[in-house]
C-alpha cells in the first residue's frame, strides 16, 4: 500500500463548516475568532496565570484558538508538553455552554473528546465536564416573561428534556459564583435574540446579546471582547440604555464594524451588519474605529458619544456637521410614529366603498373603512400627506452589488379622505397639495436618503431615524444640486453620497409589510 501524503490531503476545519450552518445562534469562524484575539496584548500568551472565559461557548473555537497561542507562548516556562497542556486546560481556560449539545461540541474542540475524563482526552479531568460548564437553567417567569431575558413563557416553558434557552451566564445575579474566580479575559459570540411571541403576530423577538456584554462588564475582567450585531449603534428593541452606556463608556478601545455580516459569517444576513470590540478596564480614551465595507477598511479615532446614535461612516460626519450648523429643526418633527391611524398591518378594509367610508392603503392594496373608526390623528384625514413604507428596501441592511442603497421606495401622496395601516409612516400633514408634492420630491433626493441611511442599522424606519434630515421650506421644489449647494458640500462629499445612494426609481408593484 502506498503511503498517504497528509500534506496534500483536503482536511477542512470543521469549525469553518459549522460557521455557515445557522442564523439563529451564529457559529464563529476560526478566522474571526483569531482577529478578535489579535486585539489582546501579546504578553497574555506568555502569562501562565492569565485566565480566559467564553460565557456563551458553542463550538469552543475561542478556547481552542487561545489554547494554541498559550501552548506556544508558555513553552519556555513549562517545557514539558503534557504538563503545559494540563496547566492551560485546567488552570486557564473556562467556558459556559449555551446548550447541552454545544457543551459536547466545545469539549470535543478543546479536549479532543466530548468526555474530558475519557481515554481520548488530551488532558485528564475527574469528571465529564472539564472546565466547560453546562447546567440546565430555568427562566424566572413574571407576568408571562422571563425576568432575566424577557423570553415568552408560552414559548419557552417547556417540558423536561426540551431546550429552554435559559442561558446560565445571564440568568443569575451572581455570575461570579459559576466558577468562583475572576477572569482576565472574557471573549465570545453570544446568542443574538430570543422569541417573545408565539403566535407570529407583533414583535417576534428581542435582542439579548447586550445582556451578555453587561453581565461580563459586571465581572470587571481586564479585557472583554465580543462579536455582536451592529444595530445597537442606532436601533434595536430595548437597546436605548445599552446604547447610551456603550457610547459613553471610555473603556472601549477598539471597534471593528462590518457593514455586511457576510464578511464575518458567510451566508448569514444580519440586519445592520456585525461588530466586535475590545473593552479595556485600564484604558480611558477615544475609540479606534475600523469600518470594513466593500473589501476595504478605513481607520479613524472617534468619540463614540458625539451624537445619541453612532454614525459608522467617517465621510458622513462632515456632511452631518454642515447640516447641524444650519438647522435647528429636523424632519422628524413631522414624521408620524408607528401605526399613524391605529390600524395594524393586517387590516385590509372592505373591498368597496360605502357611506362615510375613506380609503385605507395597506401592503396588499386599497380597502375602505368607516371614518368613525379613526381613533388616532383624525384631524389628518382631510389633509394631504406623504406615505412611505416603514421598512427599507435593503434586506438585512445589505446594499446592492455596487455597494449602493435605495433606502426608500413606493412613496405616495395621500389625498384628503385617504389613510394607511401600520405598514407605512406619514410625513405631514399639509394643507396644500403642492407642499406635499415638494415634500415627496425632497424625500426622493439622494441627499435625504443618505442622511436617513446614517441612522439605520436595521430594516425598520421610524421617526427618530430622520434626526439628521433637515426641515425645508416645502413651498418650493428641492433638487439634489440645490441641497448640495445650500449646505456647501465639497465635490468629495457629493461623490461619497452618490457612491452610496442609487437614483430614485419607483418600481411598479413594490410592496412592503
Amino acid at each position: 500500500m502506498s503511503s498517504l501524503n497528509l500534506a496534500n490531503t483536503y482536511n477542512p476545519d470543521v469549525l469553518n463548516c459549522l460557521a455557515n450552518l445557522s442564523s439563529d445562534e451564529v457559529f464563529t469562524p476560526p478566522e474571526i475568532a483569531n482577529q478578535m484575539l489579535d486585539l489582546l496584548p501579546e504578553e497574555l500568551w506568555h502569562d501562565p496565570n492569565a485566565t480566559f472565559l467564553d460565557p456563551a461557548t458553542k463550538t469552543g473555537v475561542f478556547l481552542r484558538e487561545i489554547a494554541k497561542r498559550l501552548l506556544v507562548g508558555l513553552e519556555d516556562q513549562i517545557p514539558n508538553l503534557q504538563e503545559r497542556i494540563d496547566h492551560i486546560f485546567h488552570k486557564q481556560l473556562f467556558g459556559i455552554a449555551i446548550t447541552e449539545l454545544t457543551s459536547l461540541m466545545a469539549r470535543r474542540s478543546l479536549y479532543c473528546s466530548k468526555y474530558p475524563n475519557g481515554r481520548y482526552s488530551v488532558s485528564a479531568f475527574p469528571d465529564a465536564s472539564g472546565n466547560i460548564y453546562f447546567r440546565e437553567t430555568q427562566h424566572r417567569w413574571v407576568n408571562g416573561r422571563c425576568a432575566f431575558c424577557g423570553a415568552s413563557q408560552a414559548v419557552y416553558d417547556r417540558g423536561p428534556g426540551l431546550e429552554t434557552h435559559a442561558y446560565a451566564f445571564i440568568h443569575t445575579t451572581r455570575p461570579e459564583e459559576i466558577f468562583k474566580m475572576k477572569f482576565d479575559v472574557i471573549i465570545g459570540n453570544p446568542p443574538y435574540h430570543i422569541s417573545v411571541n408565539e403566535g407570529g403576530k407583533g414583535l417576534g423577538a428581542i435582542p439579548i446579546y447586550h445582556k451578555f456584554v453587561q453581565q461580563a462588564i459586571k465581572l470587571r475582567p481586564r479585557y472583554l471582547t465580543m462579536i455582536i450585531p451592529s444595530r445597537w449603534f442606532s436601533g434595536g428593541v430595548g437597546l436605548s440604555s445599552f446604547r447610551n452606556y456603550m457610547l459613553n463608556d471610555r473603556h472601549i478601545r477598539y471597534i471593528n464594524d462590518f457593514v455586511n455580516s457576510n464578511d464575518c459569517f458567510p451566508g448569514v444576513d444580519i440586519n445592520g451588519g456585525v461588530c466586535y470590540f475590545l473593552w479595556d478596564r485600564d484604558y480611558k480614551g477615544d475609540c479606534e474605529f475600523y469600518l470594513h465595507r466593500n473589501y476595504s477598511t478605513t481607520r479613524s479615532i472617534r468619540k463614540l458619544n458625539e451624537f445619541d446614535i453612532f454614525v459608522r461612516f467617517d465621510e458622513a460626519l462632515s456632511i452631518i456637521h454642515k447640516v447641524l450648523n444650519q438647522h435647528p429643526q429636523f424632519l422628524s418633527e413631522i414624521v408620524s410614529s408607528q401605526t399613524p391611524f391605529a390600524f395594524n398591518s393586517d387590516v385590509r378594509g372592505e373591498k368597496t366603498s360605502f357611506p362615510n367610508s375613506i380609503k385605507i392603503f395597506s401592503s396588499k392594496g386599497v380597502g375602505f373603512v368607516s371614518r368613525d373608526e379613526i381613533k388616532r390623528n383624525s384631524d389628518w384625514i382631510d389633509k394631504f400627506k406623504v406615505m412611505l413604507p416603514k421598512i427599507t428596501t435593503e434586506h438585512g441592511g445589505i446594499p446592492d452589488k455596487e455597494g449602493k442603497y435605495k433606502v426608500l421606495t413606493s412613496l405616495r401622496i395621500l389625498h384628503p379622505g385617504e389613510i394607511c395601516t401600520q405598514s407605512y409612516l406619514i410625513v405631514g400633514p399639509f394643507e396644500d397639495e403642492t407642499f406635499s408634492e415638494n415634500a415627496k420630491a425632497y424625500l426622493e433626493t439622494r441627499f435625504v436618503r443618505f442622511l436617513l441611511q446614517q441612522s439605520l442599522t436595521s430594516m425598520n424606519i421610524s421617526k427618530d431615524k430622520f434626526c439628521f434630515v433637515p426641515m425645508q421650506d416645502f413651498s418650493k421644489l428641492w433638487t439634489d444640486e440645490e441641497l448640495y449647494a445650500k449646505y456647501g458640500l465639497t465635490d468629495e462629499e457629493i461623490a461619497f453620497i452618490e457612491s452610496m445612494i442609487r437614483p430614485m426609481e419607483i418600481e411598479e408593484g413594490e410592496k412592503h409589510e
